[in-house]
């Protein structure tokens, strides 16, 4: 039996929606907060902008603002960026809360529970062994491949470190792409 996977299949890791941000409400003391609809406010004072990415608590629903830019020169935004901000456009909305400097500066994480999914293709188990996995993210979403590879192909995390190859660690969070190999179980 050749030791060469035979098939060769895409699995992609998508975002469904806006993760929720771990962050302290000065009001509630809640650890949750979400952007809503996502909106910016964008204050000008002279020819110096501030930007702010508005947050609301999930429990007591407080407004917050996150920093995106403190007093930066209007020559210094792209044009189309600062249309962006002033339309509320939800993909600036994601490159912005996605950024892990916004993240830092801000003091928050972001919780992705139940803001992505696997897609995954059709039932595959005919095919002949062993079967390549390609992992493609659409997104810099952190997860742990034990998990996913679990969650995918329905087995528990013990049967996945013994039926996978990976060209990465299993236990530690990844954010990239990665290839694993399923072995045939007994």
């Amino acid at each position: 039996m050749s030791s060469q996977p035979h098939t060769v299949l895409p699995w992609v890791v998508r975002r469904t929606g806006l993760p929720l941000l771990s962050l302290r409400c000065a009001a509630c003391r809640s650890e949750s907060a979400t952007t809503g609809e996502g909106r910016f406010r964008v204050n000008a004072n002279g020819k110096l902008l501030d930007v702010w990415l508005l947050v609301r608590c999930t429990s007591c629903d407080r407004t917050s603002k996150l920093t995106v830019h403190e007093r930066a020169p209007v020559r210094s935004f792209d044009p189309a960026e600062l249309d962006g901000y002033r339309a509320n456009d939800p993909e600036l909305v994601a490159a912005r809360l996605l950024d892990p400097l916004l993240a830092r500066r801000n003091r928050f994480t972001l919780d992705w529970e139940g803001a992505w999914r696997l897609d995954t293709p059709s039932p595959w188990l005919d095919e002949g062994w062993p079967v390549q996995v390609e992992v493609v993210f659409d997104d810099p979403l952190p997860v742990r491949p034990e998990r996913l590879i679990a969650q995918g192909l329905g087995l528990s995390r013990n049967q996945v470190m013994r039926r996978i190859k990976c060209d990465i660690p299993l236990h530690r969070t990844t954010t990239a792409g990665f290839t694993f190999t399923v072995i045939a179980g007994n």
